[in-house]
């Protein structure tokens, strides 16, 4: 009885009613007729607020089609990933195993994409990356059921060593979390960079997610490159640009990221994170249309201003929206659906994506500068830019 009782107070839990086939068959019915939608990201820890911004985008764009998808109602699943790469497999297989999902979406940490990754594709879930741009989802590990909505991590640094010759700075400075997402990030740099004739000086890195920064400023000061090139994310990026102003380096030596390290963070940095220059696939100040009725809509209905956390999960339910409605619903028609979600042209706040054939965003990369506490676009750093895919080969 006591294991029964467990049962029955679990599903309840989850699904609101205590729905165990044998017991119920009639209520099991009603509730398999809903679309059962899996979210794994970070809600505490470092990646915290990444998490929440693009479970609120994706929200936002079922909400807009009415709170359906292909006609059916959908049920939330949610597991905190805690972007602790140990747990990820296991947290996968709790949402296609225990949860039945017919869809996971998740995640941020590269680490854990790769637990999704494993889960997803021995269990053939669709699943959909509103982050994490580990190369491998979309390169040797890619499936046709799993879909990237946001970048690979060297996307968007692969056109900044290219922005930073043209303004002079010939020598620089790298410096990361050590993991795949900066690993990954630097290969971006270093090829863009290596290729427009710039040099690097040193590569530094730390621990992820590890913020004691200061011995690393220390050194960078002592070496006086040009500039400084660097990939962070999240709480790390507010501390790393704190500590950079603290040290005295700002306006003394350029700043320059991946994108991320402005993103969701000009209100908690303040004046140290003015001059930044970096490289996205979004902006808050993108002057068009569909940004800017994104942007009153999400501040509207969130109390927030958005950022490309926010977009990136967006984009996502605009790409579930499209292949869940192309089959009407049916999730099970496997074929149709990957057709749809590969064929899909998004109308994003970020400009129009199309998919690749390893299934990643093809997109523009931004050349932006913080003025104000906010990314100003100042340029397009490559336009329709796609990953290589090397090594994707669908099953």
């Amino acid at each position: 009885m006591t294991s029964r009782r467990r049962v029955l107070s679990r599903s309840a839990a989850l699904i609101g009613t205590a729905s165990i086939s044998l017991l119920l068959p009639a209520i099991t019915r009603a509730q398999s007729a809903k679309l059962r939608v899996g979210l794994m990201l970070p809600y505490t820890g470092t990646y915290s607020q990444l998490g929440v911004a693009i479970e609120n985008g994706f929200r936002m764009a079922i909400e807009e089609q009415g709170g359906k998808l292909g006609g059916r109602e959908i049920e939330y699943f949610k597991v905190d990933d805690e972007s602790e790469p140990a747990k990820g497999i296991e947290n996968a297989t709790k949402l296609v195993q225990r949860d039945k999902v017919d869809v996971l979406v998740g995640t941020v940490h590269s680490g854990v994409q790769m637990g999704i990754q494993k889960v997803a594709r021995d269990s053939g879930v669709l699943s959909l990356i509103p982050n994490a741009g580990v190369h491998a989802a979309t390169r040797s590990l890619c499936a046709p059921n799993v879909f990237r909505t946001s970048f690979t991590n060297s996307q968007p640094t692969r056109p900044l060593g290219a922005a930073m010759v043209a303004r002079g700075h010939k020598k620089a400075v790298w410096i990361t979390w050590k993991y795949a997402a900066g690993d990954e990030a630097f290969e971006g740099f270093k090829e863009g960079y290596l290729a427009a004739g710039g040099s690097i000086v040193k590569e530094l890195s730390l621990p992820f997610p590890n913020v004691e920064f200061q011995a690393l400023l220390t050194e960078i000061a002592a070496l006086k490159p040009d500039a400084v090139a660097c990939f962070f994310s999240g709480g790390g990026a507010v501390k790393f640009i704190q500590d950079y102003a603290a040290a005295g380096l700002k306006g003394k030596i350029p700043l320059y990221g991946s994108g991320f390290l402005t993103e969701g963070v000009l209100d908690a940095v303040g004046s140290a994170g003015e001059g930044i220059v970096s490289t996205l696939h979004y902006a808050d100040s993108l002057d068009i249309p569909r940004n800017r009725a994104f942007r009153l809509a999400y501040a509207k209905t969130y109390k927030l201003q958005p950022d490309v956390f926010a977009v990136q999960g967006y984009d996502t339910g605009l790409l579930l929206i499209h292949g869940a409605n192309a089959v009407k619903g049916d999730m099970n028609n496997k074929a149709a659906l990957y057709k749809a979600l590969e064929s899909a042209t998004i109308d994003s706040p970020r400009g129009k994506w199309t998919m690749s054939k390893s299934h990643n965003p093809v997109q523009d990369i931004y050349l932006r500068v913080v003025e104000n506490k906010e990314n100003k676009v100042i340029g397009i750093a490559a336009k329709a830019l796609a990953d290589s895919g090397a090594g994707c080969k669908m099953a």
